[in-house]
């Protein structure tokens, strides 16, 4: 299927993005973080540059994969993003994954295998009105200002897996509206630049990078991928099926969908935490001699 196709382009854009930002922010100042500072601090760093445009490049992927596919099929098979994310740093570093890293691996295909293949969802066949959407957008903005709020007075790991959380819910609320932003693109031009659900998803597109920069500031990969990687997808079927009318199998199918979730979980922590990743992701680029390591 095209969309799936055009999903796993979209993740694996993403994880070249994840990789480089990670690199560039871990040199930015501590004092820059939840400040505007931040990001000018990164746009003067050109591994944040190939990041943002590895970033747009999963956009437009994931914005071909929507035209075609739902979002409770789409945005699952974004979780391929965290074992890609894993290869590519081993790749670019030279670290030899073992076999416990490609068990994680296993569990997290695994796992998104079940999902789908219990789930069996399909696409829907309305459009959410704009109370639906003031009411989407009030749930959302408040659960996220919540997690950024615990964030705020909470130090080490467990801040930037709040942000990653809060990141990963953003980004499936910004695919919400690319799914929505879609139906008006055959409609030209000018319908598509005085579309409110076009600006909606780049203000939230937007303030999903922010929170992103902030989670990959504030703790290592090995803290913010998994948190991510779980949040986007799982928030995004709850999208798909609360506004635009898109059927998953419940019932029987739920014992089976549950354990696809948890095979993703712990196949994403698992990874994550794998020896050679995490002894290279918890060295900052700027102190390559882990003077300054952070706390596991």
């Amino acid at each position: 299927m095209i969309a799936v196709l055009f999903a796993v382009l979209a993740a694996a854009s993403n994880a070249l993005a994840s990789v480089l930002q990670r690199r560039a922010a871990r040199a930015a100042p501590a004092d820059d973080a939840f400040r505007l500072a931040l990001i000018w601090d990164l746009v003067g760093r050109r591994e944040w540059l190939g990041g943002i445009l590895a970033l747009i490049f999963g956009f437009l992927f994931q914005a071909a994969a929507l035209t075609t596919g739902s979002l409770s099929l789409v945005q699952p098979i974004l979780v391929t993003e965290l074992p890609i994310t894993m290869v590519l740093i081993a790749w670019l570093f030279r670290i030899r994954l073992g076999s416990e890293s490609w068990l994680a691996v296993g569990a997290l295909t695994v796992g998104l295998a079940v999902l789908l293949a219990a789930a069996a969802p399909s696409p829907g066949r309305r459009h959410p009105d704009r109370i639906e959407w003031a009411i989407a957008t009030l749930v959302t903005a408040g659960v996220i200002a919540y997690l950024v709020s615990m964030a705020k007075v909470t130090p080490g790991v467990a801040r930037a897996m709040l942000l990653g959380i809060a990141s990963g819910l953003g980004f499936a609320f910004t695919a919400a509206l690319m799914k929505e932003a879609t139906e008006v693109l055959s409609a030209g031009v000018v319908a598509v630049l005085t579309s409110w659900s076009v600006w909606a998803m780049v203000a939230a597109g937007l303030g999903s990078l922010f929170l992103l920069q902030n989670a990959l500031h504030s703790g290592t990969l090995v803290a913010v991928q998994p948190a991510l990687n779980v949040s986007d997808p799982v928030a995004s079927i709850a999208y798909g099926v609360g506004l635009f009318g898109e059927e998953i199998r419940l019932g029987g199918w739920s014992v089976l969908e549950v354990l696809g979730v948890g095979l993703i979980l712990y196949g994403s922590a698992r990874l994550a935490q794998s020896p050679p990743i995490r002894r290279h992701a918890e060295v900052n680029p700027s102190d390559p001699e882990g003077e300054n390591r952070p706390d596991p």
